[in-house]
């Protein structure tokens, strides 16, 4: 029996593939766990529907993501702080502190997409990478101030 895949099954296929297996494999356990439906004409036209759905939404998702990138791209997030010997900063500036700038400047950004590499514990410009997108990554410059 052909069936459309509609969630990964281990060693069987994945999600939107048409595979054939055994009647009461797909009966029995595939189709009664709603794993996977049985392969129509129907079935298929609504498979084929689905995906450029979704290929509509990724499309939509990266242009967003770029559009935000080029905004993103002319934003510096300063950060006046205190600094001990040879301009050495006391502690270091998280990703949370990041978001909370950008917040006051109308970005709202996830923490977690705000990568930072390595502490930032001296002064002057540095660089920070934001996962806008699996696809798009914007670089934020943060500037540290004594």
């Amino acid at each position: 029996m052909k069936v459309i895949f509609i969630k990964d099954v281990k060693g069987q296929g994945k999600k939107d593939e048409i595979k054939e297996v055994k009647d009461g494999y797909a009966m029995n356990y595939l189709i009664k766990n709603k794993l996977a439906v049985m392969y129509t004409e129907t079935s298929n036209k609504r498979l084929e529907n689905e995906k450029r759905e979704r290929k509509e939404k990724e499309a939509q998702a990266i242009k967003e993501a770029n559009e935000l990138k080029n905004k993103l791209s002319k934003v510096k997030v300063n950060f006046k702080v205190k600094t001990g010997e040879k301009d050495k900063v006391f502690g270091s500036i998280s990703s949370k502190q990041i978001k909370e700038e950008l917040d006051k400047k109308g970005y709202s950004i996830d923490k977690k997409k705000i990568k930072v590499d390595e502490p930032i514990t001296s002064l002057g410009h540095h660089f920070v990478n934001i996962e806008l997108h699996k696809e798009v990554i914007a670089k934020l410059e943060v500037v540290l101030e004594s």
